[in-house]
């Protein structure tokens, strides 16, 4: 199709919003889909082509995740509407991957099924965030909280936060999780001395620490796993 300069002087039936809501979502390709969100182009340049030169840039859609505004007003037409748009969109998608998982009462078996939920999400992450899972007594997710950026260094005040929101939802058991911007999967000396002290602390409280996991390089570290976290 030869590019025009405005979608608007294109045949209904080339238009990308048109065709979304005639044919369906799953018929346009991630350039089309992005031109929809970013809704206008710039002079000289239509939606679809802004959004291909978008695409070229990062990859996909994954690529454009947890990226730097600095990277983002690099590119000529995107102002900070068109940014926010995107990064908005990027965010609800993440966030409907964890809501279909609490919305099934998805049961926890193994680290892998950890590493399953949160690969896509944490893996690309620039710096450590912290997560927490709280099941019931089944290993069923009640809840995923956020309880710390940054390494895990603060010890005391984390482990009351996670402690606090365990209790708050009547959690029989939790699992923290927390990626490794550096890629090294392997657990830090902080990373052990956390996992202890926090053994140590739900112990008190009737809470157990089903594992502590690791994501980073497309790898995941299990204290579980590794025979770390012993149950008594």
């Amino acid at each position: 199709m030869a590019e025009r300069k405005g979608i608007k002087s294109w045949p209904e039936c080339e238009r990308p919003r048109e065709r979304l809501l005639k044919y369906g979502e799953h018929s346009l390709n991630d350039s089309e889909l992005l031109a929809i969100l970013l809704s206008s182009g710039t002079k000289g340049q239509s939606a679809v082509s802004l959004a291909r030169k978008i695409i070229e840039k990062f990859g996909n859609f994954k690529g454009m995740g947890h990226t730097d505004l600095r990277t983002w007003l690099g590119l000529k037409g995107m102002g900070m509407a068109k940014i926010a748009r995107i990064r908005a969109a990027i965010e609800i998608a993440r966030r409907f991957g964890e809501g279909k998982t609490k919305d099934r009462r998805f049961k926890i078996k193994s680290s892998d099924d950890i590493a399953a939920i949160f690969m896509p999400r944490m893996s690309d992450l620039k710096k450590e965030v912290l997560k927490v899972l709280l099941l019931d007594s089944q290993n069923r997710i009640i809840e995923i909280i956020e309880a710390a950026e940054g390494t895990v260094n603060r010890i005391s005040p984390i482990i009351r936060e996670i402690l606090h929101k365990s209790l708050e939802y009547f959690a029989a058991s939790i699992i923290c999780i927390h990626n490794h911007p550096s890629c090294n999967v392997e657990p830090s000396s902080e990373d052990i001395k956390f996992t202890e002290s926090l053994l140590l602390a739900a112990s008190f409280l009737d809470i157990t620490v089903l594992d502590h996991v690791i994501i980073a390089g497309g790898k995941h570290f299990s204290f579980k796993d590794k025979g770390l976290i012993k149950f008594t």
